[in-house]
């Protein structure tokens, strides 16, 4: 199975005014640098470039009206028409109020209180964009398949392993057999042990880390359903998954490097993945929930002396 962005991305109308930047956010670093003029334009002036023709928006970015309309419909768009009744919305929805999308970066003599007011702003920006990119057709087949699956094995590296543990965890406590792989030779034998009713489930920002593919490539070849996180839905990842939930992906910085935003955005959708889960099976996961607070309770009781 190959998957291309278009095909990730379409859906069965054009996305809500109010993803459109956040489109623009994760899809830019993997469109041509003509698209990606074109694509910077119409997020950092909506209103100015509304107001614009197709001629009237390749002139102004110094591309062509082929690139134009290509780009529109990279980010969701039937035609430029389309985005261009987008970008008055999220014209319309700026001018409401809202505060700007884009914050200075962290720099060394930055006073702590401006680090945690950047921060946090940062990381505000990063779930609103991931809300608003993800795809909540993947993430029900996501959650539908996990909730019936004999095991779940999730396959990550770096900062995306400490994800997968988290979510590993989730799962455990509410009575499924769910395993993080971190070591690459494990994570493959352990796929190959797969079939079809089993999930496997890989995270990385890239969408390209070998470490992470090779595993859900077998998982994927053993019949197993695939789910991918990634802030890449072009990459390689997205040839060998059934599913993909994407990822927002926030600018780097000297100190802000990409680990960062991306364990924020990715604990998201995990999160709402073990909710969707948590939801589907309630009856057995409430119960499951109850009695690891009850075997943990004696660990967090006050000692007495």
């Amino acid at each position: 199975m190959t998957r291309d962005v278009k095909e990730i991305f379409s859906g069965d109308s054009p996305p809500a005014p109010a993803a459109l930047a956040a489109k623009v956010r994760t899809l830019a670093p993997s469109m041509t640098r003509s698209m990606q003029l074109v694509a910077e334009a119409v997020a950092g002036d909506p209103a100015g470039c509304a107001a614009l023709t197709v001629t009237g928006l390749a002139e102004r970015t110094g591309t062509s009206e082929a690139t134009v309309v290509r780009t529109a419909r990279l980010l969701g768009y039937p035609g430029y028409r389309d985005l261009r009744l987008a970008l008055a919305g999220l014209a319309a929805h700026q001018e409401s109020g809202r505060s700007p999308a884009v914050t200075a970066d962290i720099a060394v003599d930055d006073p702590i209180a401006e680090v945690v007011a950047k921060l946090a702003f940062d990381e505000q920006q990063t779930l609103a964009d991931t809300a608003a990119g993800l795809d909540t057709v993947q993430l029900g087949a996501a959650v539908a398949a996990a909730s019936t699956a004999r095991r779940i094995d999730i396959y990550g590296v770096g900062a995306s392993s400490l994800v997968g543990q988290d979510l590993a965890q989730k799962l455990l406590r509410i009575g499924l057999i769910a395993h993080a792989h971190t070591d690459p030779h494990l994570a493959v034998t352990n796929a190959v042990q797969l079939r079809a009713g089993d999930v496997a489930i890989a995270i990385t920002h890239s969408g390209s880390t070998g470490d992470v593919i090779e595993p859900l490539r077998v998982a994927f070849d053993r019949g197993a359903t695939t789910v991918a996180i990634t802030g890449r839905p072009d990459g390689p990842v997205s040839q060998y998954a059934d599913h993909v939930l994407t990822t927002s992906t926030a600018r780097e910085s000297e100190l802000r490097p990409a680990a960062m935003s991306s364990r924020t955005s990715q604990l998201l959708v995990v999160d709402c993945l073990f909710i969707g889960v948590a939801q589907r099976t309630y009856e057995t996961a409430a119960p499951a929930l109850a009695a690891s607070y009850e075997a943990l309770a004696h660990r967090h009781a006050p000692r007495t002396r």
